[in-house]
């Protein structure tokens, strides 16, 4: 029965001989500008001037990286970055004696910046929205939240699917042949493809999202559709955590003895996304008498 499991070892990216596009940068990449595609026809509908996504893409481009990963430094990572601050802001890690900076400061190794965290993104992006819905749209800040939150669902397929590319991010072993293994991160043992299981369940999100914005009237209901994202989505993120490999060792079982970092995270969103969707804006009761 071994056929079931699926060797997985792809190539970096698309070689252009003298630069080599990775997988994750063109997930990332075709969903921002997938999304933005989106987003312009959202815009038009709601008869926003187009110029403002700029703006937009600027606000959310920028907040989501500084988000991602500040998430990463203090909820995941801040045992190893208290000791390595320079390398929360700079591309680059100390290595003695290993490796020269482009050729002239010897002990550092250019690495770019690794390592992302969605709730830190989800945390940056939200707070950032606040000001451009105030500045720009004159709307308010629940307004952009609901439309956004459309594409961030969007967004999340692409840029697990990247993971997924990149072999990172896997779950835990299947204990049987069906699975994934994923040899290009040493792995010789099938696993569950827990970046297949959340991009998916997102694409499923955006589909339901995108339908409920178009032909239902919930977008009048502001705060419906943000608080259906943040339920759904970081439901999922928390019960397929307990298919995922801990990403931060010491904290497979943070929590009650079973609760990993990312679950912990979680539960405070799902919780407001309830609180969301349930809750009555002034808005919503003119139009229901």
């Amino acid at each position: 029965m071994s056929f079931l499991a699926i060797e997985w070892d792809p190539s970096l990216g698309i070689d252009l001989g003298f630069f080599v596009v990775r997988w994750y940068s063109l997930m990332f990449v075709t969903a921002f500008l997938l999304g933005l595609h989106l987003m312009k026809k959202i815009y038009i509908k709601d008869e926003i001037p187009i110029e403002k996504l700029d703006t937009l893409f600027m606000y959310t481009f920028i907040s989501m990286l500084i988000g991602m990963r500040l998430g990463d430094v203090f909820f995941y990572s801040w045992d190893y970055y208290q000791n390595h601050l320079l390398e929360i802001i700079l591309p680059f890690k100390k290595q003695l004696g290993e490796s020269t900076l482009f050729g002239i400061i010897k002990d550092w190794k250019f690495t770019g910046f690794t390592g992302f965290a969605s709730h830190g993104a989800a945390i940056g992006i939200i707070f950032t929205m606040y000001f451009y819905a105030k500045k720009h749209l004159q709307k308010s800040w629940l307004f952009i939240l609901d439309r956004l939150a459309i594409m961030v669902a969007l967004a999340g397929f692409f840029i697990r699917s990247g993971n997924f590319f990149n072999s990172e991010i896997y779950g835990k072993e299947t204990g049987s042949n069906f699975g994934v293994i994923f040899k290009a991160a040493g792995e010789t043992t099938a696993r569950h493809p827990t970046q297949l299981y959340e991009a998916f369940s997102y694409l499923i999100l955006f589909f339901v999202m995108w339908h409920l914005y178009w032909k239902t009237d919930k977008k009048q209901q502001e705060g419906f559709l943000f608080g259906l994202f943040m339920t759904v989505l970081w439901s999922l993120r928390f019960f397929i955590e307990f298919l995922k490999e801990a990403q931060v060792v010491g904290r497979e079982d943070w929590v009650f003895n079973s609760l990993n970092t990312g679950q912990v995270l979680s539960i405070p969103l799902v919780f407001i996304g309830i609180w969301l969707m349930l809750k009555k804006t002034n808005k919503a009761k003119e139009l229901n008498g």
